[in-house]
C-alpha cells in the first residue's frame, strides 16, 4: 500500500507541472488589442490528473460577457465570430461578474489539488492571456489565480507532437473531431484545445518521456 500511495504522489498534478494546475481558456474578442478591444466570451477547462499520472478534462466553465464601457467593436472580428454583442440572448455578464464566474472554480480546483496557482493553456496563449489579464485588471480583481507571465501554448505542443499549428489540423491528426461549424465558439474551442493538450502530455508520458524512463545524460553530445 505504500509503494501505490507514492506512485500516486508521484504521478499528483501538483507535481507535473511545479505546483502549476493548468487551465485551458479561450476567449472570442471584438478585436486583437486587449487594453481597447472588448471581451465577449470566456471559457476554461480545468484539467484534471488520473492516479497514473493521465490528464483529462475535468471541469468546464463558460461565460458571454459584455463589452465593457467604451470597448471598440471591430466589425470584421465580429463578422468572424458570428457572435452579436447585443443580443439579449447571449445571457452576457459584466466582465467582473463573468471572471468571477470563471475564477472562482479555478481558485477552488488550485486549493483542492495542493497547487500554487494556475497556469494558463491556450491555442496562440499570448492572446487569451493578454485579454484575460486586461480584463482583470479593468475590473480591479486582485486574486486572479493565473501566472502573471507564464503560460503553456499548445500551438507550440502541436508543432512538436504532430506538425501542425492551426487547432483544427492538429486535432484532425491526433484523431480527433472537430466541427469546423462550431468553431470559433470559447467554449466549444477551449474544450477541444484542452483535449489536445491531454492527448500531447498523456502520449508523452506513454513514450517514457514523464516521468522520465531514461538518462538521457550521456547523450548530450
Amino acid at each position: 500500500m505504500p509503494h501505490h500511495s507514492d506512485k500516486s504522489k508521484s504521478h499528483a498534478i501538483q507535481t507535473r507541472f511545479r505546483g502549476f494546475l493548468p487551465v485551458v481558456v479561450d476567449v472570442e474578442t471584438a478585436g486583437f488589442n486587449s487594453q481597447t478591444d472588448a471581451l465577449l466570451e470566456i471559457a476554461a477547462v480545468i484539467i484534471g490528473a488520473k492516479s497514473d499520472g493521465t490528464l483529462y478534462s475535468k471541469e468546464t466553465v463558460h461565460c458571454n460577457v459584455e463589452p465593457f464601457r467604451g470597448a471598440n467593436l471591430e466589425q470584421s472580428a465580429l463578422d468572424f465570430t458570428g457572435i452579436d454583442p447585443n443580443s439579449p440572448f447571449r445571457n452576457a455578464q459584466p466582465e467582473k461578474l463573468a471572471l468571477d464566474h470563471i475564477f472562482t472554480p479555478i481558485r477552488k480546483a488550485i486549493k483542492e489539488t495542493g497547487c500554487t496557482r494556475a497556469i494558463l493553456v491556450g491555442h496562440n496563449a499570448s492572446f487569451d492571456h493578454n485579454f484575460v489579464f486586461a480584463a482583470a485588471e479593468r475590473t480591479g480583481i486582485k486574486r486572479n489565480p493565473f501566472h502573471p507571465f507564464s503560460s503553456f501554448d499548445t500551438v507550440t505542443l502541436s508543432a512538436l507532437a504532430f506538425g501542425q499549428t492551426v487547432l483544427a489540423k492538429a486535432c484532425a491528426t491526433a484523431g480527433m473531431d472537430f466541427d469546423g461549424k462550431a468553431a470559433h465558439s470559447a467554449k466549444y474551442d477551449t474544450e477541444k484545445t484542452a483535449e489536445l493538450f491531454c492527448r500531447i502530455i498523456n502520449k508523452w508520458q506513454h513514450l517514457g518521456g514523464w516521468p522520465l524512463a531514461h538518462d538521457y545524460s550521456d547523450h548530450d553530445d
